[in-house]
C-alpha cells in the first residue's frame, strides 16, 4: 500500500471550484435565489481555509502556547457569533451572544482538554496538531447542536406563549411550565449528532477518518480516531445544548417567574 500523501496543485482546487460555480448556475437557472450566497460561502471558505493553512503552519513550528490560545479564543467567539446568527429568535442583549459562546466554552473546552490530558497525551499537552484540529471539530459540531436547540426552544416559546402564561397562571412554577418546550428543544440539538453516531461506517465515511486515510494511516487506526472523535463530540454536544437551554429557559422568564416575550427578538 502507498502510503505516501498526494499533493494538490492549484489546478485541481480550480476543478473542484467549478463545480461549484455549476451548482450556482443552476441555482440561477431555476432561480432558487441562493446562488450568491453559495459564491459568497465558497469564496470566504477559501480565503479562511488558506489563512487558516499559513496560521497552522507558524504554529506547529513554534508550539507557542500563548499564540495556541489566542487562535482558540478567536475560533470561539466566532462560534458564538455563528450560533446567534443561526437563530430566527434570539435573546436581547448580551445574552444573545453569551449564552451559546458560554455553553461551548464548558463543554467544547472541557471536553477537548479531557482528551489530551486523560486520553491523546502528547508532549507537550497543548501540541498544535493535536489541540487546533480536535477543538475545531468540537466546537463545529457543538455549535450546531447548540444553534438548533436554542433556536427550537426560543420559537417553540413564542409560539406557546399562551400555553405558557396559561400554566403559570394555573399555578405552575416557569420551570414546570417550560419544560416540555425544554425537552423538545434538547431532543432537537441531539439529534444531528445521534444521527451521525448511526450511520457512520454504514452511510457516511466520516470526515476525520477520510481524511487519515487520505493521509496514509492505518485503516483501524483511523476508525479508532474517529470513533473517539464522535464520542467526545457526542458529549459536548449534549453538554453544551444542555447549558445553553438551561440559560435561555431561565432567561425568558424574569425574577417573579413571569413570561418576558420582550427578551427575545428576530
Amino acid at each position: 500500500m502507498n502510503g505516501a500523501l498526494i499533493l494538490l496543485t492549484p489546478w485541481d482546487l480550480s476543478l473542484a471550484a467549478g463545480l461549484v460555480l455549476l451548482l450556482a448556475a443552476l441555482s440561477w437557472q431555476l432561480r432558487l435565489g441562493i446562488g450568491r450566497r453559495m459564491l459568497i460561502a465558497a469564496a470566504r471558505s477559501t480565503v479562511q481555509l488558506l489563512l487558516l493553512g499559513l496560521v497552522l503552519k507558524a504554529l506547529f513550528a513554534t508550539a507557542n502556547l500563548g499564540l495556541i490560545a489566542l487562535l482558540a479564543t478567536v475560533m470561539l467567539g466566532v462560534a458564538g457569533y455563528e450560533v446567534m446568527a443561526r437563530q430566527k429568535y434570539r435573546l436581547k442583549g448580551l445574552w444573545g451572544y453569551g449564552t451559546g459562546a458560554i455553553s461551548m466554552l464548558l463543554s467544547s473546552f472541557s471536553i477537548t482538554l479531557l482528551g489530551l490530558w486523560v486520553v491523546l497525551q502528547p508532549a507537550p499537552w497543548y501540541a498544535p496538531q493535536y489541540s487546533i484540529p480536535l477543538l475545531g471539530m468540537l466546537l463545529g459540531n457543538t455549535m450546531t447542536g447548540i444553534a438548533v436547540a436554542l433556536d427550537n426552544l426560543t420559537s417553540r416559546t413564542l409560539e406557546k406563549r399562551h400555553e405558557i402564561e396559561a400554566r403559570l397562571a394555573l399555578g405552575q412554577n416557569a420551570n414546570d411550565a417550560i419544560a416540555d418546550i425544554r425537552r423538545d428543544a434538547l431532543r432537537a440539538g441531539l439529534i444531528p449528532i445521534v444521527n451521525a453516531m448511526t450511520t457512520a461506517g454504514i452511510v457516511s465515511l466520516p470526515g476525520m477518518m477520510t481524511g487519515q486515510i487520505l493521509a496514509g494511516s492505518p485503516p483501524m487506526e483511523a476508525a479508532k480516531y474517529q470513533l473517539l472523535i464522535l464520542f467526545m463530540i457526542a458529549a459536548g454536544t449534549g453538554l453544551g445544548s444542555v447549558t445553553a437551554v438551561m440559560i435561555g429557559s431561565r432567561r425568558v422568564f424574569d425574577g417573579r417567574e413571569r413570561l418576558r416575550r420582550d427578551r427575545l427578538k428576530s
